[in-house]
């Protein structure tokens, strides 16, 4: 592609440019198919080869196999089976639906499901929180010095929400504070970030999010970014993010 613009598309795909390189791309990308297309077919590889990753783990003896081939400047097979395959899938796609909103979208898709997975791996994790307490005026003074912002916390008593305790989570290089909430058997994660132009293209449109066995809600407020993630049901997560809002 000689297009000037094809540089940025891998930090595009990886939420790594900043405001204003991501305004001007996301500008040409609603004018340019070419460009459209690459970055939905670099996004879609991407994705499943992180989905690949997490469910098969390599033998030995398969490592040493793909080093040598790479070493003796072979082609991995599959490279010339699936990314043909990608690529295809971008034209239809392009040619279904207007390439850039499917792309932001999907840029939608990609974020809230690390951040699932960042969920995940905390409740797999044999200390899944950093500082145990169901005190708020524990758990928020324990932050301060860790993260370069702060943040209130609601009151819980007389809810049906109760606060485990806290941690410092980081999600695409920003550091963040995650709660862990619980409701009955269900645990939430509760993500707060700095706000940045490419967490704000989360806007109300995508504030509810159901995936696979999980919910989903995001917001603003003062300048940071919420992110409630559990398996609770859809009305528990919402109700757990207006007694945050609260807060304020």
């Amino acid at each position: 592609m000689s297009c000037e613009w094809s540089a940025k598309l891998d930090r595009y795909v990886d939420s790594e440019l900043t405001g204003g390189e991501l305004t001007e791309l996301e500008a040409h990308l609603r004018a340019c198919p070419a460009c459209t297309a690459d970055a939905l077919r670099r996004l879609q590889l991407k994705r499943m080869t992180q989905a690949v990753g997490r469910r098969f783990s390599a033998t030995p003896q398969f490592r040493l196999k793909v080093e040598q081939s790479v070493s003796a400047g072979k082609r991995a097979w599959w490279a010339g089976r699936w990314i043909p395959a990608i690529a295809a899938a971008a034209a239809l796609v392009a040619m279904l639906i207007p390439a850039a909103v499917w792309l932001q979208r999907a840029r939608v898709e990609q974020t809230l499901g690390e951040l699932a997975d960042l969920h995940v791996s905390t409740l797999a994790s044999a200390n899944p929180v950093d500082v145990v307490s169901t005190d708020r005026h524990t758990v928020k003074p324990w932050f301060q010095g860790k993260l370069p912002f702060s943040f209130n916390l609601p009151e819980m008593r007389n809810s049906p929400f109760e606060l485990i305790g806290g941690r410092l989570a980081y999600f695409q290089q920003s550091p963040g504070a995650q709660l862990l909430f619980e409701i009955g058997k269900h645990r939430i994660s509760v993500f707060i970030f700095q706000d940045r132009a490419d967490l704000s293209r989360l806007n109300a449109g995508y504030s509810l999010h159901r995936k696979l066995a999980f919910s989903s809600e995001t917001w603003t407020e003062g300048g940071l970014r919420y992110f409630v993630v559990g398996d609770a049901s859809p009305a528990g997560i919402h109700g757990l993010s207006e007694r945050l809002k609260t807060a304020y």
